[in-house]
């Protein structure tokens, strides 16, 4: 497969889809560093749990989330990550995917940075945090939150959504007294609780993560390089704003049409839409 063909097929596919990808490839590079030249090369991109070894490498609070312990670890974060992914992106844009994932990236780590300075029982422990499981839950969370009611197959029978939350979050709670990986479970924690919130918030018509899309794009435009004004930009003056005009009509109605769509489900449940309004969702989610 050529380098070209690589590109197309990266091109196709979600955005979920492109950050496992990543993930994927981030793990495969890092083993073989670990393996080849130091495994100490990891310490610069996990995040320490001391916040002046923090402050030295502050791209940890998400470099972080690209490292993982084994192939159980990152089979089992994508694997959740593609399912909870899929039902977002049928719902929402691909910006808004990654706001909940890297907002659940940022309040996991931050967590996890709090808790082993103010918790006698953690201070003093030699800790570091890796993996993308605070984003992942994150993700999960928000859709449980979101559409609570919907019921998907888990094995043999089926369950809300709002079971398989309340179950994991269980989980991680009765696990944190036992030992074993507590920063780990302090970080899936933060990420819940961020997608929580933000599912609440944007209930209520509230979207919590648009400031984080602005600072993100604020530093995108700084290495942007300044565009050249085309010539006789103004020859087709009238004709350009008329076909910005409809542009901005026609996104409109196409919002006001997926907005019904998200009511419906939030009132009625997923499975209460038509394939018409199914296809429609999916469709719009990957134009975005």
């Amino acid at each position: 497969m050529t380098n070209g063909d690589l590109k197309y097929q990266y091109a196709r596919l979600s955005v979920s889809e492109k950050l496992i990808a990543i993930n994927v490839i981030v793990f495969i590079v890092m083993g073989l560093i670990t393996a080849l030249v130091s495994p100490n090369v990891e310490n610069w991109f996990a995040l320490p749990k001391d916040f002046f070894d923090f402050l030295m490498q502050p791209w940890s609070i998400i470099t972080y989330s690209f490292l993982h312990g084994g192939i159980f670890h990152i089979l089992w974060n994508m694997y959740i990550l593609y399912v909870a992914g899929r039902i977002i992106l049928n719902l929402f844009d691909g910006r808004r995917f990654l706001n909940i994932y890297f907002l659940g990236v940022i309040l996991g780590g931050l967590l996890f940075l709090l808790s082993y300075n103010i918790f006698p029982t953690l201070i003093g422990v030699n800790a570091s945090l890796i993996g993308a499981s605070a984003g992942v839950m994150a993700v999960l969370i928000f859709v449980c939150t979101y559409i609570p009611n919907q019921e998907v197959r888990l094995f043999f029978f089926n369950v809300k959504l709002w079971q398989i939350g309340l179950f994991v979050v269980l989980m991680d709670l009765v696990q944190i007294p036992m030992g074993g990986n507590i920063g780990g479970r302090i970080a899936h924690l933060g990420g819940a609780l961020l997608g929580y919130m933000y599912a609440r918030q944007l209930y209520n018509g509230r979207d919590i993560g648009e400031g984080f899309s602005n600072f993100v794009d604020g530093i995108a435009n700084l290495f942007k390089k300044s565009e050249k004004k085309a010539p006789m930009k103004t020859v087709f003056k009238n004709q350009q704003k008329t076909a910005a005009k409809k542009a901005n009509y026609d996104k409109k109605t196409h919002q006001k049409k997926i907005d019904a769509i998200l009511d419906k489900i939030s009132k009625s449940g997923y499975e209460s839409l038509s394939k018409i309004e199914k296809d429609f969702l999916f469709k719009a989610g990957k134009e975005d």
